[in-house]
């Protein structure tokens, strides 16, 4: 617990040092960032410190409100640096709205804005600034509103148009029903719409500072602060005559000191005893390395093994995937010399078709040469004996009757004419015959057709089954 404690305290100090609000001239947001039930307590009075230098800028006190304490807390009135030559400060307050008083930021600027007309004096009179003045890169102050010593701050002038008194017998604090009753005039609201920057480092400082002083909590000193404002912030604390509390700042000074002492001590301490601690974990964790070390390293030698190993199955694998690919290329070489052996013999086979088609062409011409060799021969035959009848009927007929020469020979014309008709006729017969066997041979043909193409299908199948085989002969 002791050293999550201290680690805590360390990162907030950290965060403390990384925490400073940026000065660079940024678009703030005017806004309200705490919401109370209950109205602030009234403005308390007190003497404004002398300036400490040129360049300061009077920041009125205001009250804050602590959410854990619920509760009311003074922060004093202090000279700030401002953030840039030429800004001036508008001042936080508070105002009500819905039931609620909300808290409004105060901010820098090229002019001053609307801070609801609360009246905080020494020139914040309720709406501007006239306690001074930017004139080029120096800022002069009116004698007649703010508390400035000459001897120390030169830049200076005079003007009592804007005095007020500051012991007016009400002094509230914030805007709204029983307090001040005021709205934005249109040069407030120009500067409202301006370019802003947040309050400065020390400005948010001296506000937390003034937070963690139960003194400045409106419950414990009633409206009455005992720390009204300072010179500057961290600098010497004032009450409300104007007084400096250097007793009870000394006494407070100390006891802090003692409890910072305190808790310092009580942190080295811790930190002592951390670091004894860390610097066991630090030599556990060395031994630990070594052990990693050498396990790292008999690792890495068991890796290299591992890797000649892996290098030389590699290497085997490469072989075998080299034998492999050789067989896979004999293997592809072989079923090229298979595959151009089928192409061979299907060319063969049908080049030998194309001869068995040429010589049954062949034969049926051959056989229709004999058919028509023998029908001359017949006719050739039956002329013979058409003639040699002829010549006996003529002999017979010319020692017959030489009278009927005449007759015979018209006979004869006519008997030639009719064997030229029969003639015809059997010409006529043998044309048809002729075509009859033409047909013959066409229903042979279209007959023989099924019986190869069913011969052509076995051929076929027969070498799919051939190749079927050698496949199977060839996985093996």
């Amino acid at each position: 617990m002791r050293t999550i404690k201290s680690i805590s305290i360390i990162f907030l100090l950290i965060l403390g040092l990384f925490a400073q609000p940026s000065t660079v001239e940024a678009r703030v947001t005017v806004g309200i960032s705490i919401r109370v039930r209950h109205a602030p307590p009234a403005l308390p009075y007190y003497d404004q410190p002398y300036c400490p230098a040129d360049g300061y800028l009077w920041v009125p006190g205001y009250w804050g409100y602590d959410n854990e304490y619920e509760d009311y807390y003074w922060v004093p009135g202090a000279w700030v640096r401002p953030p840039h030559r030429g800004y001036l400060w508008t001042p936080c307050y508070w105002g009500f709205s819905g039931g609620y008083y909300g808290f409004h930021n105060g901010y820098w600027g090229r002019n001053v804005g609307y801070y609801g007309g609360v009246n905080y004096g020494y020139g914040y009179n309720g709406s501007g600034y006239y306690g001074g003045r930017w004139r080029g890169n120096y800022f002069q102050y009116n004698t007649a509103v703010v508390n400035v010593n000459r001897n120390v701050v030169h830049n200076v002038y005079v003007d009592r148009r804007y005095v007020r008194s500051n012991r007016a017998l009400n002094r509230p604090s914030y805007n709204g029903p029983g307090g001040v009753r005021s709205q934005p005039n249109a040069r407030e609201q120009v500067a409202m719409r301006q370019t802003h920057a947040r309050p400065t480092y020390e400005q948010t400082n001296h506000q937390q500072a003034a937070s963690k002083n139960r003194n400045q909590f409106s419950s414990v000193n009633k409206g009455r602060p005992a720390i009204s404002s300072v010179n500057k912030v961290g600098g010497r604390s004032f009450n409300a005559k104007g007084e400096q509390q250097r007793q009870q700042g000394q006494q407070q000074v100390r006891q802090q000191q003692q409890k910072n002492r305190q808790q310092g001590q009580q942190q080295v301490r811790q930190q002592q005893q951390n670091r004894q601690q860390g610097q066991q974990q630090v030599r556990q964790q060395q031994q630990n390395r070594q052990q990693g070390q050498q396990q790292v390293r008999q690792q890495q030698q068991n890796r290299q093994q591992g890797q000649q190993q892996v290098r030389q199955q590699q290497q085997n694998r490469q072989q075998e995937q080299q034998q492999v690919r050789q067989q896979q290329q004999n293997r592809q070489q072989e079923q090229q010399q298979v595959r151009q052996q089928q192409q061979n013999r299907q060319q063969g086979q049908q080049q030998v078709r194309q001869q068995q088609q040429n010589r049954q062409q062949e034969q049926q011409q051959v056989r229709q040469q004999q058919n028509r060799q023998q029908d001359q021969q017949q006719v050739r035959q039956q002329q013979q004996n058409r003639q040699q009848g002829q010549q006996q009927v003529r002999q017979q007929q010319q020692n017959r009757q030489q009278e009927q020469q005449q007759v015979r020979q018209q006979q004869q014309n006519r008997q030639q004419e009719q064997q030229q008709v029969r003639q015809q006729q059997q010409n006529r017969q043998q044309g048809q015959q002729q075509q009859q066997q033409v047909r013959q041979q066409q229903q042979n043909r279209q007959q023989q057709a099924p019986q190869r193409q069913q011969q052509q299908q076995q051929q076929q199948q027969q070498q799919n089954n051939n190749k079927n085989q050698d496949r199977q002969n060839r996985g093996r």
